[in-house]
């Protein structure tokens, strides 16, 4: 299978893994939110994982072990920093949705049957936030299949966990922001898609400019490991229960353990 094709099949999973999550949590929002702290220890093992055991090292087969690579590793890292406190953090921390004004917009399923006469404008933060995110996930899926295809895989699994508890958070805001069900899955659906436009950005340029889709690799990493250690391991360690907390490291350690040996097998 082709770079091209392969990045495109990878954005359009990516993307169907996303819905599946907020078609189940507007089913049954309670279930899904006692499994959330899993899947987001899960996804913190994949992000962390992908960035050290594929990312950086075909970023240092391609540009060598100078300096190049620590500095993009750090532009995604410090980049993605500025992007969640003047952009995201917004429509994620900034001001909660009308109706509650202590309502926790983190929390998926909050406000799932509240309705309020319009919508807030938390809704069009969150969409514009949402769909800068989903354009860079799909530039770095595009960029690692064309470098490698076992990178490839390894950056869509990633995004992909990380992706299911964002999009189910997103969709919580949407709808709590007064938004129905069915406008809030559409949305949220329109925004997944801007991912092909980021897939067709890194494919088009990539093509174009020498090195452009390897320097997106430890831009990639840096931004995966922002994730994992700004917000998705201090969500892990605000559980206090031991055998929670034991099985949250479980699934965290497994999270790397499969990336080692997706690394292993596919080199």
């Amino acid at each position: 299978m082709s770079p091209t094709l392969s990045a495109l099949v990878a954005v359009l999973l990516v993307s169907a893994l996303s819905l599946v999550g907020v078609v189940t949590l507007s089913r049954d929002p309670e279930a899904l939110h006692r499994r959330l702290p899993l899947l987001v220890s899960l996804a913190a093992g994949f992000l962390v994982g992908g960035a050290m055991l594929h990312l950086l090292p075909e970023a240092m087969e391609a540009l060598g072990t100078g300096l190049d690579v620590p500095l993009l590793f750090l532009a995604g890292f410090l980049g993605f920093f500025l992007l969640e406190r003047y952009l995201w953090f917004h429509h994620h921390g900034g001001q909660a949705p009308r109706g509650n004004p202590d309502a926790d917009p983190h929390r998926p399923g909050h406000g799932l049957d509240e309705d309020c006469a319009e919508p807030h404008p938390v809704v069009v933060m969150n969409l514009v936030g949402d769909g800068v995110h989903n354009l860079i996930d799909g530039m770095a899926i595009g960029a690692a299949f064309m470098i490698d295809p076992a990178a490839g895989v390894a950056t869509t699994i990633a995004i992909a966990l990380h992706e299911i508890p964002q999009e189910i958070g997103d969709f919580a805001i949407l709808v709590h922001g007064g938004l129905s069900v069915r406008r809030a899955l559409i949305f949220n659906l329109l925004s997944a898609l801007v991912a092909f436009v980021g897939v067709g950005i890194a494919l088009a340029v990539g093509q174009q400019v020498d090195g452009f889709s390897a320097a997106l690799l430890p831009v990639t990493a840096g931004s995966f490991m922002y994730i994992a250690a700004a917000d998705l391991i201090p969500e892990i360690h605000r559980h206090r229960d031991r055998s929670r907390a034991a099985a949250q490291a479980l699934f965290l350690f497994g999270g790397v353990g499969l990336m080692l040996l997706l690394r292993l097998n596919l080199h």
